[in-house]
């Protein structure tokens, strides 16, 4: 993937591909050492995700410029990748035109969000979100943790444990664990590798 991208880009009269990157760390590495006008990031990465590496890269320089392009399109990752200051997201599935666009887009300095994207996190608003302990519940319940378990994990009792489960189930709108660990799944709250 990494390989079709590039050609797309290098054979653009006013673009030059300066480096790439196999993994998040790799990815700052890279940036710190060529300052690209443009970063391209993926949010799945080994040794450190996507997220990561964006709030790594611009706690180096504020105004770095990165586009992720991605596939993951759940309201949650959306919403991670911008708060941590991407300027634009794109899916894997992006026409190379529209890919190429967005670049020059980001690269002007402007916010390159595709309606449909912009549609997910403008629901994602309207949603509650989850506590950090609520997020960490889930993250327990995604590894097939009961109750009791869950408590003894996070150091609390087997009914707050519950209560943060109730919680979970009626902001998702949801009654079971399958159906709330489905829909964590399909918002990108968590990912299952």
């Amino acid at each position: 993937m990494r390989e079709g991208i590039a050609r797309i880009v290098g054979v653009q009269p006013d673009m030059t591909v300066v480096a790439e990157a196999a993994d998040g760390e790799q990815a700052v590495e890279q940036f710190l050492r060529y300052r690209p006008d443009v970063t391209l990031m993926d949010l799945e990465m080994p040794t450190m995700n996507g997220v990561q590496a964006i709030q790594s890269i611009r706690s180096h320089q504020p105004d770095a410029r990165i586009v992720v392009l991605t596939m993951y399109h759940g309201d949650e990752d959306i919403f991670r990748a911008v708060a941590a200051g991407a300027m634009g997201y794109l899916l894997k599935d992006t026409l190379p035109d529209d890919l190429i666009r967005v670049i020059r887009d980001v690269h002007a300095g402007q916010r390159a969000i595709p309606p449909e994207i912009a549609a997910v996190l403008e629901q994602r608003a309207s949603q509650p979100s989850l506590t950090f302990r609520e997020s960490q519940v889930l993250e327990l319940l995604a590894t097939g943790k009961r109750n009791k378990e869950i408590a003894a994990a996070l150091g609390i009792s087997g009914d707050t444990a519950s209560a943060h489960i109730k919680s979970i189930f009626l902001k998702f709108n949801v009654h079971d664990r399958t159906a709330a660990l489905a829909e964590a799944l399909r918002r990108g709250i968590i990912h299952i590798p």
